[in-house]
């Protein structure tokens, strides 16, 4: 399933995160902020603007509920990828890997013209 344009740059770091696993807003936050070494905070209103998004493309799904016993008896929702989504991720990271190469190609070999 090839998408016609990349994911904008918040979904593609949630999409990113999931692939770890299912998890819940604050730890997608968490984690997008490790992934990107600090560089990326990731507020609540872009979190789950993004999140609304990613459930509406089909990309992430909820999960049962459950309550987490860190959060003392707070409702937590629980996100995961889609098999949509990881068609999706893996579609990302094969773009992210090419652009990568070439790039490259680009910085030891100044006469190569991209593709």
């Amino acid at each position: 399933m090839a998408r016609s344009r990349p994911l904008p740059s918040a979904s593609l770091h949630i999409v990113l995160a999931l692939l770890e696993g299912e998890k819940h807003g604050y730890a997608l936050m968490g984690d997008v902020e490790r992934m990107s070494d600090g560089a990326i905070k990731m507020g609540p209103g872009t979190l789950y603007g993004t999140i609304k998004r990613l459930l509406g493309d089909s990309l992430i799904e909820e999960t049962a509920a459950r309550n987490d016993a860190e959060v003392s008896e707070e409702r937590r929702r629980y996100y995961r990828l889609t098999a949509k989504g990881e068609e999706v991720a893996s579609a990302e990271l094969a773009r992210l890997r090419t652009l990568v190469r070439r790039v490259q190609r680009l910085r030891t070999d100044p006469g190569v013209q991209p593709a």
